[in-house]
C-alpha cells in the first residue's frame, strides 16, 4: 500500500495516493493538489516519489503516503475556521496543506514551528508563491515560525488539531496543554531509530485524554536546534571522509587550537 505512489507531478502523486486507497476524504484530496509538493522540496530531490526527501540541515521532508496517513487521520478535526499547530514544520508544505483545509474561515489559525532558520526562511519563501497563502500569512491567520516546538505556540492556543513530524520520547506536555477538547494530536513516539508509533490522542470536550497507536513508523527525532546542527555537521562530514572529534551527545567538539 505504502511506499509505492509516485508520481511524474503533484496530480498524479495525489492520483496515485487515492488509487491505493490513502486519500480517502475529499477534503484531503482537494487540499494536496492544492498544495504542489514540489515547490518544497529542494531542487535535485524527487518531490513525487513516495519516499522521504532530505531538506539539509539533518530534516526531511515526509514521505507522501505518511502525510496523507496523517492528513486522514487528521481531516475531520480540521473544518473550516479550525486552529493548527504543526511541530517541526520544516519545508511548511504539509502547514500549507492544513491552512487549505482550515481555510479564511473566521477564527482559523495555522501555525509552523520549526527550529531551523533557514528551513523557516524558505518556507516562508516557498509559501509566498502560492497566492492564497500568501493571502493568509498577509492577513496573519498562517504563520510560519522559528521556535521550539515543543513547547506549543500559546499565543494562538488551544489548537483543534496538533501535528508532530519528529518522533518525541513521550508526547510533549506543552502540547497536550494546549490541545482544545474535541481536539486531536498526532505525534510519532519512541526512540531514535525505533521501535516508534505513531500515536493518536484525543481529548473530549470533558478533557479527559486517550491515547491510540495507530502503526509502526520510523520519524526522525524530535530533538534541538543545536543536537540537530551538530549531528547535520557530523554526517557532513563522514561523506567528505573525515569526521570530527564529537562529544558524548555526538555534537561536533570545539577544535581548543583554532
Amino acid at each position: 500500500m505504502s511506499w509505492t505512489c509516485h508520481g511524474s507531478n503533484n496530480a498524479s502523486m495525489v492520483a496515485a495516493l487515492k488509487r491505493a486507497g490513502i486519500v480517502r476524504s475529499s477534503a484531503v484530496e482537494e487540499a494536496m493538489t492544492a498544495v504542489d509538493r514540489g515547490r518544497f522540496v529542494p531542487q535535485g530531490q524527487a518531490p513525487y516519489q513516495d519516499a522521504p526527501q532530505p531538506l539539509g540541515f539533518g530534516a526531511t521532508i515526509s514521505a507522501p503516503h505518511m502525510h496523507a496517513m496523517c492528513l486522514e487521520l487528521l481531516a475531520e478535526h480540521i473544518r473550516p475556521g479550525a486552529r493548527v499547530l504543526d511541530v517541526g514544520s520544516g519545508s511548511g508544505y504539509l502547514t500549507l496543506v492544513f491552512a487549505h483545509m482550515a481555510g479564511r474561515e473566521p477564527g482559523a489559525r495555522v501555525v509552523g514551528v520549526e527550529h531551523i532558520r533557514e528551513l523557516v526562511d524558505s518556507s516562508l519563501e516557498a509559501s509566498r508563491g502560492v497566492a492564497w497563502a500568501a493571502d493568509m500569512l498577509r492577513d496573519d491567520c498562517l504563520r510560519l515560525l522559528q521556535g521550539d516546538g515543543t513547547a506549543g505556540y500559546p499565543e494562538w492556543a488551544p489548537f483543534d488539531v496538533i501535528h508532530v513530524g519528529a518522533a518525541a520520547a513521550c508526547v510533549p506536555p506543552a502540547l497536550l496543554a494546549q490541545l482544545a477538547p474535541g481536539g486531536r494530536l498526532v505525534v510519532p513516539v519512541g526512540p531514535e531509530g525505533g521501535p516508534q508509533h505513531l500515536t493518536l490522542v484525543d481529548k473530549d470536550e470533558g478533557g479527559r485524554v486517550s491515547a491510540r497507536r495507530e502503526m509502526g513508523v520510523m520519524y526522525v527525532p524530535l530533538t534541538s536546534e543545536e543536537a540537530q546542527r551538530g549531528k547535520a555537521a557530523l554526517m557532513a562530514a563522514w561523506s567528505r571522509g573525515a569526521a570530527p572529534a564529537t562529544d558524548q551527545d555526538g555534537s561536533p567538539r570545539e577544535n581548543a587550537t583554532r
